[in-house]
């Protein structure tokens, strides 16, 4: 009976043993999905084909404000007046400010006295020692120059008094600090005012700006875009040349895109006020002489080592997999290589990391 317990103990644990056999290894765990970057294909002639609304802004605008504060004795300016760099805006009473010029300046005369007296003293008393030497102490000769520094840093103190209070006399007048149109007032006339405190607002009218937002799709083109134009809705049918003053390098984290400043003159015979709205057309070009192209990062393209063809990887939007696909390669602009054939408006490419990706790889595209 013990034999035949022991022999049954001995076939069930051998049969416990078996058992993770039979079920196998663990699968495998799931290739994570690559973070890729890339961007969307497109051509310089669908950015000229499209127009982008904005609104208009002042080239320059600006709150002035005194430095001093006191009581205003003079606002000569309007709302809606010109007027030109240097022009006097508002006027603080200077009375009290003339006085403290006239202190200060009084403070560094005198001190210029003693200065004066104090060198005296020292070069009598040098004179006295160099003609007889035994009869002046050099304790004496030593105070006189100390009583020299002394005088020589107070002035220096009371001229740095002098300067501050002349400058805070001038700053009793608020002058334009270029030409332009007042839009607003805050406060009137014999009104007092404190330091920092906002007088009036003034705009530069003579150029204005042009906030537009740009795809992320097509913001790579905007640095070879030329022959600008925009219509405003208050002048249809006039169209005002413009040029690139700025290209945001942040894109906005709800609608994806770009602000793109764009500036111009004022037309003749127009006056196109901050806050109009109009749409900025474009032509982008790849040269001066170049015809519409694709135009792609550098950093996109590759080369295989099996063929040694350039390639790219195209990102299918609806398996988010990447599939190589052969190119031709036009000339290099600024942008990147110019593609001759191979890729179409609208496809969506891996821009960065392309020689670690395999085909029919997963990605997460992420744009910039």
């Amino acid at each position: 009976m013990a034999r035949y317990r022991t022999s049954l103990i001995v076939s069930v644990l051998g049969l416990v043993l078996l058992l993770p056999g039979c079920r196998g290894a663990p699968p495998p765990d799931a290739e994570p999905v690559r973070p890729v970057r890339a961007m969307k294909v497109s051509d310089f002639e669908g950015m000229a084909l499209r127009s982008f609304p904005g609104r208009a802004s002042a080239a320059q605008e600006i709150d002035l404000a005194f430095r001093v504060g006191g009581p205003l004795v003079a606002r000569p300016v309007k709302v809606g007046d010109v007027v030109t760099a240097g022009d006097l805006v508002a006027r603080i009473d200077p009375r009290d400010f003339e006085v403290n010029v006239r202190n200060a300046d009084g403070n560094v005369q005198r001190a210029a006295a003693n200065r004066e007296r104090a060198q005296s003293d020292l070069d009598r008393n040098l004179n006295i020692q160099r003609e007889n030497p035994g009869a002046i102490a050099q304790a004496t000769i030593d105070q006189s120059r100390e009583a020299l520094d002394v005088a020589k840093a107070e002035i220096a103190a009371l001229e740095a008094s002098l300067d501050a209070a002349k400058d805070a006399l001038v700053d009793t007048e608020l002058r334009a600090p270029f030409t332009g149109t007042v839009v607003a007032t805050y406060v009137e006339n014999f009104q007092n005012v404190r330091a920092k405190q906002m007088i009036v607002r003034l705009l530069d009218t003579t150029r204005v700006e042009f906030i537009v937002n740009i795809p992320e799709t097509l913001i790579s083109l905007a640095p070879h875009t030329r022959e600008i134009t925009v219509t405003f809705d208050a002048f249809p049918g006039v169209e005002v040349s413009a040029t690139i003053k700025e290209i945001g390098a942040e894109a906005s984290a709800t609608t994806r895109t770009f602000p793109v400043t764009l500036a111009m003159d004022q037309p003749e015979g127009l006056t196109i006020l901050p806050g109009m709205a109009g749409r900025a057309v474009g032509r982008p070009t790849t040269g001066p002489d170049a015809e519409p192209a694709i135009v792609i990062p550098v950093a996109a393209v590759f080369e295989p080592t099996d063929e040694g063809a350039s390639s790219v990887w195209v990102i299918d939007e609806a398996s988010s997999t990447v599939r190589r696909r052969t190119v031709e390669l036009g000339k290099v602009v600024s942008a990147g290589y110019v593609i001759e054939a191979g890729l179409e408006p609208g496809e969506m490419i891996a821009t960065a990391g392309v020689h670690f990706l395999q085909e029919g790889q997963e990605v997460r595209p992420q744009f910039q």
